[in-house]
């Protein structure tokens, strides 16, 4: 399995989680280890995709600057929006 890396690449308002652009977090499936700080409502929402991608599923995707896919994902608060890049390590 593989491990997978979610970064926060945009924050606006206020996060009552304190995410901010930057911030990481580690989900090591080999370890059931999660390193980082995520909000329940983000985690909640991202976990389907975030397995999805240690496990080998295929998932909606863009292409970073360096040509790898990368997928994103929007924290469910509407008023103060949170995105996260998700990649496999």
């Amino acid at each position: 399995m593989a491990k997978v890396l979610v970064k926060t690449i945009s924050q606006e308002g206020h996060c009552a989680a304190g995410q901010r652009v930057g911030d990481e977090i580690l989900f090591d499936w080999d370890n059931h280890e999660i390193q980082g700080k995520i909000c329940l409502h983000a985690l909640y929402s991202a976990l389907p995709k975030i397995y999805a991608l240690a496990h080998g599923g295929d998932v909606a995707f863009a292409v970073d600057d360096e040509g790898n896919r990368v997928a994103r994902h929007a924290c469910p608060d509407g008023y103060n929006p949170v995105i996260y890049e998700l990649r496999l390590i």
